[in-house]
């Protein structure tokens, strides 16, 4: 699902070739996206009512298709961004997708995106620290060992988030009325 949010999010950016989506997407992720898997998306998004399919002429060639995102589309969009689903948050592509996105979500939005991928996160170290605990093998530790700090960090990244999301949402003692 990760790409058709990217997919989405560069088309409310505005109309694009495919080429140039693929490119974008491309460019954006380090992930290459062939042609069997981007038109087959695009042909879904159009007939959901998504996306608009237009025609561009060209000197001497066939018409170049040019994709745009609908107010439907735009929904949809949003939708996504908004529900990190079931097995989602354990997947950095998912999470990543959603945050690169999130001016299209409300701070609250943006706070449960934030708190489902911590409570994978928080799982994920409990199940590695447990496993920890028993292994005392060197180099079986220092991996494990290794895994919790990358959790911790990202975790108390996912911490700061909250806290920049929260502080722009409660105003400011000087903005608040006097009564």
């Amino acid at each position: 699902m990760w790409i058709d949010i990217l997919l989405l999010a560069e088309l409310a950016r505005g109309p694009r070739h495919g080429y140039e989506l693929r490119r974008e997407v491309e460019a954006a992720t380090g992930h290459t996206l062939s042609n069997n898997s981007l038109y087959p998306r695009l042909r879904q998004f159009v007939d959901g009512g998504a996306v608009l399919r237009g025609s561009e002429e060209q000197e001497a060639k066939p018409p170049r298709h040019v994709y745009s995102i609908t107010d439907v589309g735009r929904e949809v969009l949003h939708d996504m961004l908004a529900e990190l689903p079931e097995g989602g948050a354990d997947q950095s592509r998912e999470f990543h997708a959603r945050l690169v996105n999130f001016a299209w979500l409300s701070p609250e939005e943006r706070l449960r995106v934030l708190d489902a991928r911590d409570g994978v996160l928080a799982l994920s170290r409990d199940r590695v620290a447990a496993l920890a605990s028993v292994r005392m093998e060197r180099w079986s530790r220092l991996t494990l060992d290794h895994g919790i700090a990358c959790i911790d960090a990202e975790r108390s990244w996912l911490a700061g988030l909250r806290m920049e999301i929260q502080n722009r949402v409660t105003p400011s003692p000087s903005t608040q009325e006097h009564g």
